[in-house]
Order: C-alpha cells, then sequence, then structure tokens
C-alpha cells in the first residue's frame, strides 16, 4: 500500500465520520493515539474514544488515531515499507511526540508491537532514544499487571484518563526526554519501567522492584484516579461512524465502580470507589447525540447503582432513543427499568449468573440466589423480554460436577420460564450461554491462586457440553482451553516473558511455538501457588486495595462466606429481627 493510497483510504473514513477533530500541528504537543486492534473495534471501545477527547479538550495538544491495518492493507504496507499514517491528518506515526497506545486486550500486546514496526519505532524502548516519539501505554491491563508490556514502553500510563493528561502535558514543558521521564516519575500513576531494577530470588519469584538511584521514581506507584466525578463529563461516544461493531450507537458510562465486589472481578476492585456521572450532563449529551444515532448503549459495570437510573431510562426512551444496557445485575431489577427497556425496544437482556450453585456464588461472592435469578427471569420474561444472555464460569474453586449439573439445571429453569411466555406470544426468543475458564486475575482476592490445569478444564469443558447438548433455543459458547491459557500468561506474566510477545508477533500468533522457543515456562506463571510470594509483577502498581483485604476474602472464599455489599447488608439487617 502506497502513501497516497492510505491517504485516499483515511479520507474515506473520514468521509463517514461525524464528530472528529483537526488541528494545525505547530506549537502543540502532537500525540497519536493508537487503539492496537482494528478501526471496526477501536471506535466502539469507550475508553479510546473519551482519550481522544481529554487530550484533544487541551488547547495545547493536537491528537490523531491510528489503527490496526486490515490484513490485506497490513501485508501491503509491511511488504512495500510504507510507514503507517494517521487519520486525520495522514501523517507518519513516528513524526509525532508521543505515541499513546489505549490497551483493552490482552490479546493485543502483540498488535502493540506491529503498530511500532508500521510506525518505524524500535520496539524495545532500551532501543530507542530521544529522536523516537515517547512511547506511552495506558488502558485497561495497565489496571492489572503492566509487567509483560513493560520492556516496549517508556511509559506505562496506570489509572483513569481524566487524572492522566495533565501530568504528561506537563512533563513536555521540559524538551530533555530524562527530565521529561523525570517528571512524569514524580506524577501519580505514571510508573517508568526503565527507572526500576527487577530483583529475583532463586525461586525465580521477584524479591523487589528496586528504583534507580537518580531517577525520583517511587517504589511503589499508586495509580490516578478521580475522587468524584461530579465536575466531569461521563464518557460518551464523540465520533459516530457505521463501521463499528456498534454502528452509529450512542455510549456513555453511567456510574465507575461496584460495590459487590465478587472475587474474581478486577474491574469491581479497580474502578472503586463508585461514583455516578452527572444525570444532567449524561441527559445533555444524549440530547446532542440524538440526532447522530437512535440507540444508546449504557456502560457500567453497576447500573442501577446510579440514583436516577430510572430517571435516565425514561428520558432517552423520551428522546426516542432504544436503550441496550451492559450486563445487569439482578439483584436491583425493578419492574420499572425492565419495563422502559422493554419501551424503548430492547428485546434481548444479559445477565450474569457466573455460577448455577448457591454455595458456589458464595464461594466467589457473587451475591444472589438461584431464587433470586429465576425471579428476576420471571420479571423480565413477563415484561415482554424475549431472549436472554448468560454469562458462566468454569473452573471455580471448590467446583465439583454437581456444580455444572447446577448450570444445567438453572439454565433449564429460566428456559422453563422463557417458554411460559413466549407461548402466550406466539414467539419464541432463546437463550445464549457463554462458559469461560476462570483466569485468576492480579489485583483480585484470587490472585495468589493457581489456574485449574487444562486437562482438567477441559474435562470440565467436555462434560458442560453433554450436559447442554439438545435444549430447544439454548446455545452454549463454551471458550477453548488453550485460549485461556495464553490469556493467563498475559495477565499472570512478568516482564520476563516479553520475548514470548515479541516470537508471537513475529511468527503470526502461533503462541505454543513462541512460547517454547523464548524458553518461557508457562506453567510457573500459571499454575503455580502464589501465596508465599514477597512480591508478585503487578504489586509495583497500588490499585487502592490492601493486600491483607484480598487475603481477608480468599479466606472468606473457602469458607463459602459471602462479603455483602452496603445496600444488601443494610437490607439483611432489616430483615433480621423478623426471621
Amino acid at each position: 500500500m502506497k502513501s497516497r493510497q492510505q491517504k485516499e483510504f483515511a479520507q474515506q473514513i473520514l468521509s463517514r465520520e461525524v464528530g472528529y477533530v483537526q488541528k494545525p500541528h505547530a506549537n502543540r504537543l502532537r500525540v497519536c493515539l493508537i487503539f492496537p486492534n482494528t478501526y471496526f473495534v477501536a471506535m466502539s471501545n469507550l475508553g479510546f474514544q473519551t482519550m481522544y477527547r481529554l487530550f484533544n479538550d487541551q488547547p495545547d495538544i493536537v491528537c490523531e488515531r491510528a489503527f490496526l491495518p486490515a490484513k490485506t492493507e497490513l501485508a501491503a504496507l509491511r511488504d512495500s515499507g510504507t510507514r503507517l499514517v494517521t487519520l486525520e491528518s495522514q501523517t507518519p506515526l513516528g513524526d509525532f511526540d508521543v505515541i499513546a497506545f489505549s490497551v483493552s486486550f490482552e490479546w493485543d500486546y502483540t498488535n502493540v508491537l506491529t503498530m511500532l514496526r508500521l510506525a518505524g519505532v524500535p520496539v524495545r524502548a532500551a532501543d530507542r532514544n530521544y529522536t523516537h516519539p515517547l512511547i506511552v501505554i495506558g488502558g485497561a491491563v495497565t489496571f492489572v499487571n503492566p509487567e509483560p508490556l513493560a520492556p516496549f514502553a517508556d511509559v506505562i500510563a496506570a489509572g483513569e484518563g481524566e487524572a492522566l493528561v495533565p501530568a504528561l502535558l506537563d512533563a513536555f514543558g521540559t524538551s530533555s526526554r530524562s527530565e521529561q521521564l523525570k517528571r512524569l516519575a514524580q506524577a501519580r500513576g505514571y510508573y517508568i519501567p526503565s527507572f526500576y531494577d527487577v530483583e529475583y530470588g532463586a525461586d525465580g519469584t521477584i524479591a523487589a522492584f528496586v528504583p534507580r538511584e537518580g531517577t525520583g521514581a517511587p517504589p511503589i506507584v499508586k495509580k490516578a484516579a478521580l475522587k468524584t466525578t461530579d465536575a466531569v463529563d461521563p464518557p460518551s461516544t464523540t465520533i459516530f461512524t457505521p463501521d463499528t461493531e456498534f454502528g452509529s450507537r450512542f455510549l456513555v458510562e453511567v456510574v465507575r465502580g461496584c460495590a459487590n465486589l465478587c472475587r474474581f472481578c478486577w474491574a469491581g476492585y479497580n474502578y472503586l470507589p463508585v461514583r455516578a456521572f452527572p444525570t444532567g450532563r449524561i441527559l445533555d449529551l444524549a440530547q446532542a447525540a440524538r440526532k447522530y444515532s437512535s440507540r444508546a448503549g449504557l456502560v457500567s459495570i453497576a447500573l442501577c447503582d446510579h440514583p436516577d437510573i430510572e430517571h435516565i431510562l425514561r428520558s432517552l426512551k423520551d428522546m426516542g432513543y432504544s436503550i441496550s444496557p451492559a450486563s445487569l445485575r439482578l439483584d436491583d431489577l425493578t419492574p420499572t427499568i425492565v419495563s422502559l427497556l422493554k419501551e424503548s425496544g430492547e428485546r434481548s437482556l444479559t445477565i450474569a449468573p457466573e455460577t448455577g450453585s448457591d454455595r458456589l456464588r458464595r464461594v466467589i461472592n457473587k451475591t444472589i440466589t438461584n431464587e433470586e435469578i429465576l425471579a428476576a427471569a420471571e420479571l423480565i420474561f413477563s415484561s415482554g423480554i424475549e431472549s436472554l444472555k448468560l454469562y458462566y464460569m468454569i473452573g471455580l474453586p471448590t467446583e465439583e460436577d454437581a456444580d455444572l449439573v447446577a448450570v444445567r439445571d438453572l439454565t433449564l429453569q429460566l428456559h422453563q420460564i422463557m417458554l411460559k411466555h413466549a407461548r402466550a406470544r406466539g414467539r419464541i426468543g432463546r437463550i445464549v450461554a457463554s462458559v469461560n475458564p476462570l483466569v485468576p486475575k492480579p489485583g483480585t482476592a484470587y490472585q495468589w491462586l493457581p489456574m485449574t490445569p487444562s486437562d482438567e478444564i477441559e474435562r470440565r469443558m467436555k462434560r458442560m457440553r453433554s450436559l447442554v447438548a439438545g435444549i430447544d433455543n439454548v446455545y452454549f459458547n463454551i471458550k477453548s482451553e488453550r485460549h485461556s491459557y495464553y490469556q493467563a500468561l498475559l495477565s499472570l506474566g512478568d516482564r520476563r516473558i516479553a520475548p514470548a510477545i515479541e516470537l508471537a508477533e513475529a511468527n503470526g500468533g502461533q503462541w505454543r511455538k513462541a512460547v517454547a522457543d523464548a524458553d518461557v515456562d508457562g506453567d510457573f506463571y500459571i499454575y503455580r501457588d502464589r501465596s508465599n510470594d514477597a512480591v508478585l509483577p503487578w504489586s509495583i502498581i497500588d490499585g487502592g486495595m490492601k493486600a491483607q483485604f484480598f487475603r481477608n476474602e480468599f479466606e472468606k472464599s473457602t469458607r463459602a462466606e459471602w462479603t455483602l455489599p452496603p445496600k444488601r447488608a443494610k437490607e439483611n439487617a432489616r430483615l433480621l429481627p423478623v426471621l
């Protein structure tokens, strides 16, 4: 692909967009923002769109976008040696002051390296100098574990974008690269991997992260976070295009954080405290976006924690939006909420029972029961909602065969409720269940837990497939255990797995070969109990939760004991005298 073809392609994309920003480059900090996946995926990512707005809201910053080319264009660029250019001005990526990656998925790690190569930038930070753009890697994965990407980053941005952008601009008040890095090291949320030596014990575990003298790097990097959302706009779609996974849907974040603290959920812990965005701003943004979109997607892991959620839903419906919420927490569903979603045109809802057993939900701190799930399903289907999407997990701590049977039994009960109401309407919906192996995540109560071995996961998956085969209008999507193995490696590894990432990028994603050729012991990271490790790879980032809290939660997990969120705890206390 030649430069002229890239320019024409970029202009075609821009002709279908509404809301992109173009600024002169002169006398501004030039930031190339990259989502290391295709345009189709990237432009449906709310975090990416938010960072684009946050950068361009700064008068002294010009931010443009770049994406992973589709396979045919990628091959043409590689064959021709042509450098990738940005969408807005078709400027080569290597000409920018900063290349900022927004990374949401572990599987995009190899794409980070591909994008650096297309920019003409050395992939390893140690091979770069002041003539190259500053490479900043941020996004959801930096909340979890930045270490696998550490050798490729000049800077890791750990935290919420609203709190990170001002410090980046301030750092470029000096023209010296070393001074820029030192200034960022003093700012909350910025981790400079090259400023630390990592010491290892004889058993291969990390003994310490040691800040280098003269760098000013702190012993631990505290994540950047907003104390309150009262004074900021909620993240929302600012660029509308039909060429995305969600089409021209208006996405808006309603609530950040979740008080339920499921023991496996890194997002629940890492986005605390729970903060609702201002109702007025949510609705103002929705009103302004209405001329570009008729569909609204409400983004949150705890949607119903917004105190004005019913008012928000009613107002969006009155604006003429059809409304699609993220996965709904069943303990907060009300007849009004379900009715408003149905009246807006929604025909399917998503819930996450996680397992079919009340006992196992107590283990993982999913604070709902089968009785509540079935009552919620009755409410959902009786309101006219036709279909249901379910999320289950496999390989959970203390899981037994009876728990797999319980998934089948709960799904059958949900199926019966769906059929009961479908017959009256004369139209049957469907239940789609997604089953994923548990990958113990950093920054959760399960961060010390070894993953269930692959052969055992495969056995349980085979058992699950046999249990749910042949149920009419019910479809189970059960993920590959090998896929989960390498995802776990990228989640739980340290900077010593970086060579495997490089080899996987070079060999087209053949992870088994890459790990073997890099001489990386994947089992060491995935199947080892980390309870006695002095330092974990992700310990360099302080996500705000104390290790003792996680240990207490893990102990409660072994006793199948809930930690109730404040609202449920109050309800239980109110009911206790009656019981």
